[in-house]
């Protein structure tokens, strides 16, 4: 029996999208967001090019882009499956943990607190770093290069949107959120 992985990966990315709508509508009111237009060309545009990168394709085979960067193994379909699980587990608990602070774009909450709970004890932005695995679970599970560059763009896109927050975040919290970045890294335990 064949495992049906391409269904259990869009399972996990269809969970993620119906967790992040439904919890989407108790978020605390803004004091103060990122205008439509730099969060549309920053953040939302690349995310949409990467995004059509990783999705799957029909043509075209002859691109650069559809070239293979690993063999085409059930093992790596099925590693890259369990990424997209972990991944998407990991960014819906981050988003549990950070209740109503949360918001799908740059902005400072009424009332915004600092959490450092949960997986914010590991990494500042969780989210970022669920979804990132996700994409790459996704790029694995397909094995082509235009899903590495998908995963490489939402990456970059992040990283543009996570050094805003955190500037945003120092100015609202000052020495505590120092203190924070000192301790706690970025994306990666340890790494970055």
């Amino acid at each position: 029996m064949q495992l049906p992985l391409g269904d259990i990966i869009k399972a996990g990315w269809l969970v993620f999208l119906l967790y992040w709508a439904i919890r989407a509508r108790d978020a605390k009111a803004a004091v103060r967001s990122e205008p439509f237009v730099l969060r549309l060309l920053k953040h939302w545009l690349p995310l949409m090019v990467g995004t059509v990168l990783v999705l799957p394709w029909r043509g075209g085979e002859d691109s650069l882009l559809r070239l293979r960067f690993v063999p085409p193994e059930a093992a790596l379909s099925i590693l890259g499956a369990l990424l997209v699980w972990a991944g998407v587990l990991f960014a819906i608990w981050a988003r549990n943990i950070l209740g109503r602070n949360w918001s799908a774009v740059v902005q400072v909450k009424q009332d915004h607190e600092l959490v450092e709970r949960g997986p914010y004890r590991w990494v500042r932005h969780p989210i970022y770093t669920g979804l990132l695995l996700a994409f790459f679970g996704t790029a694995l599970a397909q094995g082509e290069w235009r899903g590495l560059l998908g995963t490489a763009i939402v990456g970059v896109s992040f990283w543009f949107k996570l050094r805003l927050e955190e500037r945003w975040m120092r100015e609202q919290f000052g020495e505590r959120y120092e203190a924070y970045m000192r301790r706690t890294k970025a994306l990666v335990p340890g790494l970055l």
